[in-house]
């Protein structure tokens, strides 16, 4: 419990910086920060994929709300959420994995990011999909959190910081008490050794916007009890607590469906494609 309240509170710096950015960016509409933001799209799922394998949640959940605003494409979210690492190279560390392992997996998830982050934004540009520019003003409208009364950006980004925070660590709070009942035991009934029923299953695992997801998957994967095919299936899925965050900050649902819908079976198929290089 006491790793699960420093983890939340690593999210503060990240929170609050994203949204000293998207209050800066509406604050300057149309001017120089914008402009840079939308030319860096086109690098987008590059630098998204990079930041992505950071072992922090915060990264994910930056990355959500940037989009909730407007500020990154879909290709460069779902690359960042299929580069999270999470919680899953500081326990390799700690169980003492071959540095080697590590950087294989860590390597094989940023390329099929940015591969897959390029190829949405691809298919999306071919099929003329236009997505509607979402202002913080929208972002304040679906919180009701009365930031627009503030002048400056540094008050409504700190009101949006707590209301997101709060929010996290409500429902973070409430799954790490899952897991502490259920936890492991549980987890090693799933048969996540067995050939695409694993990875199946452990795509689902990922989606639960936990560290201690990512935390018992990897004990799972060192004890071998799980295969490296769900390793890395569960790893492509476990955006941390960006989707959380998604679904939080973005108003349309479909958007947001389709998102977690496409992490998902792409995260499986790459987990059932990339496991044998593991």
């Amino acid at each position: 419990m006491i790793e699960f309240v420093k983890e939340t509170l690593l999210l503060l710096p990240f929170l609050f910086v994203t949204y000293l950015v998207l209050e800066a960016v509406e604050a300057h509409a149309g001017g120089a920060l914008e402009k840079c933001l939308e030319r860096a799209n086109t690098v987008g799922p590059l630098v998204g994929s990079l930041a992505g394998a950071i072992p922090q949640c915060g990264v994910s959940a930056a990355a959500a709300s940037f989009y909730a605003g407007g500020v990154i494409s879909v290709g460069t979210l779902v690359a960042v959420f299929l580069s999270t690492s999470d919680e899953l190279i500081p326990v390799f560390i700690s169980k003492q994995v071959p540095v080697a392992l590590m950087v294989k997996i860590v390597a094989v998830k940023v390329v099929a990011a940015i591969a897959v982050g390029f190829s949405i934004n691809a298919i999306l540009s071919c099929l003329r999909h236009i997505r509607r520019r979402v202002e913080v003003h929208d972002l304040c409208a679906h919180s009701r959190c009365g930031c627009r009364e503030h002048r400056g950006i540094l008050v409504p980004a700190l009101i949006h910081t707590i209301e997101i925070f709060v929010f996290i660590a409500v429902v973070s709070g409430l799954i790490e008490l899952a897991m502490h009942y259920f936890g492991e035991n549980c987890l090693e009934s799933l048969r996540l050794n067995a050939p695409v029923f694993g990875e199946l299953a452990a795509g689902l695992l990922g989606l639960i916007p936990n560290c201690a997801v990512s935390v018992a998957g990897a004990e799972l994967y060192c004890q071998g009890a799980m295969s490296a095919g769900a390793l890395m299936a569960s790893s492509f899925t476990g955006s941390g607590l960006g989707l959380l965050v998604l679904f939080r900050t973005n108003r349309n649902l479909g958007e947001n469906l389709a998102i977690l819908a496409s992490v998902y079976v792409v995260g499986v198929a790459l987990g059932i494609a990339t496991g044998r290089l593991i």
